[in-house]
């Protein structure tokens, strides 16, 4: 294995297992006005809905962006607000409170998040609980039958190294083809378990593909084709997040800086670079994570505003949202 990949692949360990706390620096934005029902999620539990108070509101450094001029009318609120559940790694992580606010604002929707980084999709998975990050109360069965939400989406970049035990050692780099078809059978069980523990009205699972990859471009491409095919053999949804952070015509080219699109145009203070037309995506020394705040080791949502955050969150609503109405 090449040394450049080495250290990468280390970096990217360290980053992953850090995320969560990134702290605010320059360039952090003030708490935003009080949201109603705001929750208050954090590695340890979380599930904090309008319907869920929760015991301590945090503040997110997202502000939440107002509606532009010229923009086409809004659609419709869906009649039933739908419950969603959000669980996830370190990018789940830091997302969760902004998609939170999207899916609040724009479906109403009764939200829990429940994300811990460092995981995959089998810390998630029932009687892993002695080989897991994710602790018995959180496993992805059990939040189901205590919430019964609508949906459960699924953010995971897809853990390609020795560090959460349920993988048993298998990573990318040593074992590739042991390491998809491990992740493959835990998706499976692990909607298996979400079905059952759904019982007479089992939620609908939305997996949510992640962007480009600059170390390991092909595993980042397998992963989603497995959410794909593994969404359409089920009667799942996917969600291209990951698209929405991926330069036009090069979905798996990783970019730190990608041109703003309409919406960062209409609201200028998520375009960062307004003289050059083009807002950031990352920090220069984290190719993974999309919060433009450094990370620490206590993880946490991210505190600034991150463009590349209200790309993944406003897609993931869209797609739900789109599901919500046809219903």
């Amino acid at each position: 294995m090449r040394k450049p990949w080495v250290v990468g692949v280390a970096l990217a360990a360290v980053l992953l297992g850090a995320c969560g706390d990134p702290s605010s620096g320059p360039g952090a934005e003030p708490p935003p006005p009080p949201a109603p029902a705001a929750s208050a999620t954090t590695h340890q539990r979380a599930a904090a809905t309008p319907h869920t108070p929760s015991s301590g509101a945090g503040g997110s450094g997202e502000v939440s962006p107002g509606a532009a001029s010229g923009e086409p009318p809004e659609p419709s609120e869906p009649s039933e607000p739908p419950t969603v559940l959000y669980l996830g790694d370190s990018l789940a992580m830091e997302n969760q409170k902004v998609l939170g606010r999207e899916l609040r604002k724009e479906l109403r929707a009764r939200y829990t998040s429940a994300p811990y980084s460092g995981t995959t999709l089998c810390d998630y998975l029932e009687g892993s609980a002695q080989r897991s990050l994710v602790p018995a109360a959180d496993k992805a069965a059990a939040l189901v039958r205590s919430l019964r939400p609508d949906y459960v989406v699924l953010q995971f970049w897809g853990n390609a190294w020795d560090y959460t035990p349920c993988m048993d050692g298998i990573t990318y780099d040593a074992a590739p083809e042991e390491y998809f078809e491990r992740y493959a059978a835990a998706a499976r069980r692990l909607t298996e378990q979400i079905r059952a523990a759904g019982a007479a009205r089992p939620p609908r699972l939305v997996w949510v593909l992640q962007g480009p990859d600059p170390i390991t471009p092909d595993r980042v491409r397998r992963v989603n084709t497995l959410y794909e095919e593994h969404a359409a053999a089920s009667g799942g949804l996917v969600a291209d997040a990951g698209g929405a952070v991926s330069p036009a015509g090069a979905r798996y080219t990783w970019s730190q800086y990608l041109p703003c699109d309409a919406y960062e145009q209409a609201h200028p203070e998520y375009c960062t670079q307004q003289d050059r037309g083009r807002t950031a995506l990352h920090l220069d020394k984290d190719y993974l994570h999309f919060c433009l705040a450094p990370t620490t080791s206590t993880p946490k949502p991210c505190p600034v505003r991150s463009p590349g955050i209200l790309r993944i969150a406003r897609e993931i609503t869209r797609v739900l949202g789109e599901h919500v109405r046809s219903r």
